[in-house]
């Protein structure tokens, strides 16, 4: 039997497969995915995201016209202390791939996003 965590990254990598890239990568996650490489993975896999990156698997949003509905986001959801970088996720709208749905479960509602898994 599959632990909670070792289902979570399957459920995630077999998402994660069912889509085409380019995947869009919000520029503000650049710093808290950093974090939880070099916390949860390795050096390579920090370097394998940033040569992706380069090969066109992943596409940065720098999102220049999103500022103002990002502060609308963060005000919105004051309740739940979304963040800059879930805001920023939110206002890119489209597909998202997280585990978090104490977030993103409740900004999908309103639809511009859909979850995955």
């Amino acid at each position: 039997m599959l632990s909670d965590r070792e289902s979570e990254y399957t459920s995630t990598n077999e998402a994660l497969s069912a889509e085409t890239p380019p995947f869009l990568v919000p520029a503000a996650t650049l710093g808290e995915l950093d974090y939880l490489l070099e916390r949860r993975a390795t050096r390579a896999k920090l370097t394998r995201f940033l040569t992706d990156i380069e090969i066109g698997r992943f596409t940065l949003d720098c999102g220049e016209h999103d500022h103002l509905r990002i502060a609308q986001l963060i005000e919105r959801y004051a309740d739940l202390n979304l963040g800059l970088v879930d805001a920023a996720v939110k206002a890119s709208g489209g597909r998202v791939l997280t585990l978090d749905l104490r977030h993103f479960g409740v900004v999908a509602r309103e639809g511009r996003i859909t979850v995955v898994p």
